[in-house]
Formats: structure tokens, sequence, C-alpha cells
């Protein structure tokens, strides 16, 4: 069993992917992680992560330890991703990672997989699909807050106008744009809590199965 869960920045797809995994006992793969990794492998090795060329390269060479970096989760690492995620050798380079992953998962059980284009490239056969989103409004006010919790300094007005142009580059880049799937369901968050989101997902999850 897979659930593919797709989705723009900030809008609570990866802490629903995780609670659902958790839940249901399948393993979770935050696959924005990957591409996390590729981008900051560049940055620490002195290269522009627009480089197609040694963007591919590295994502050939990237091993599970790499996705265990602390560094992952910091801004730097998100603008890199968003990079190295449109140029199509590197998305066809961590293709097979992901679909390994979710045809034969750890625990045997099932997978939860979490990205940009699970539902619609990796895996369009999933079970169930979901596309989180909310306005890009809500979507900067979480992220907002989840800076100046880990005691970072931002500004709403540039949080803002970054969230858009990632939502710019992501939905309009020329391999495998962010997109909710034909049969995906569609979940609203800007007007839920956590736990509501949870509800309504777990909902149409057990509906799927």
């Amino acid at each position: 069993m897979i659930i593919a869960i797709d989705g723009p920045a900030a809008a609570g797809k990866g802490t629903l992917a995780r609670r659902l995994a958790a839940q249901l006992g399948f393993d979770y793969l935050d696959t924005g992680l990957i591409y996390r990794a590729v981008g900051m492998s560049m940055l620490r090795a002195g290269l522009d992560p627009a480089d197609g060329e040694k963007a591919e390269t590295l994502a050939r060479a990237l091993t599970p330890a790499d996705l265990t970096a602390g560094d992952l989760r910091s801004d730097d690492a998100a603008q890199a991703a968003s990079k190295v995620a449109v140029v199509p050798g590197v998305r066809a380079a961590l293709l097979d990672f992901q679909r390994q992953f979710a045809a034969q998962p750890p625990g045997g059980q099932g997978a939860v997989l979490d990205g940009r284009d699970i539902g619609t490239v990796v895996c369009p056969d999933a079970t169930a699909k979901l596309f989180v989103t909310a306005s890009v409004e809500k979507r900067a006010e979480r992220r907002l807050k989840e800076l100046q919790s880990r005691g970072l300094d931002a500004i709403q007005s540039a949080v803002l106008a970054d969230m858009r142009e990632r939502d710019e580059r992501d939905s309009n880049r020329s391999a495998a744009p962010l997109k909710a799937a034909d049969d995906a369901f569609v979940l609203d968050s800007s007007d839920l809590d956590a736990d509501q989101a949870f509800a309504v997902a777990l909902d149409y999850v057990k509906s799927r199965f």
C-alpha cells in the first residue's frame, strides 16, 4: 500500500505524512530531503545548484547516509533543492530511489511518501493520493513561526515573497511541475489545525483501503 502526499511548501504535508505513517505502521520517506541533500552537496562543494551536469553527478552518488545531515532543514537547503529539482537528470537519478522505497518499504507493510510529484510521477498508481495545500499567506505565516521558533530572524514580507517565488518555480518547471494528480484528494488546510487536517486525511486514506 502506497500513500502519495504532494503539495507546496509549508502546507503541512510533512507533518501529515509522518502522522499517517505512524498511525498505519507504514515506512515514511520525505522525498524533499533527497533534493535538499543534493543541493547541499553542491553548496558544500562550492558549486552552483543550477549547474545541471554537476548536480546530476552528485545525485547519482547520493547514499541514504546523506539524508541524515543536520543542515538539510535550513533555508539554504530549501532554496538549493528547488534549483536542482528542475534538472531532468537529477530527477531521473533520484526517481529509482523513491520508487524502490515505495515498492519495497523496509517494514514491508506500506509506504508514505511526500513531495511535489509523488502522485503524478513517482507513484502514479499509489493506493491513496493527497494534495495538501493552503493559501500562500497562511503558509508564509506558518513558515515565519517556524523560523522564529528556531531563533532565526525573519520578516513576514520577505517570507511571503520567497514563498511566492518558490511556488512559481515549482509550478512552472518543465520537469514534473507541482500539481495535483487528477485522482488526488485535495485537502486545503488553510482553516484547519494539524489535528483536524489529520482526521480528514485519515478518513480519506481508510476509504481507499
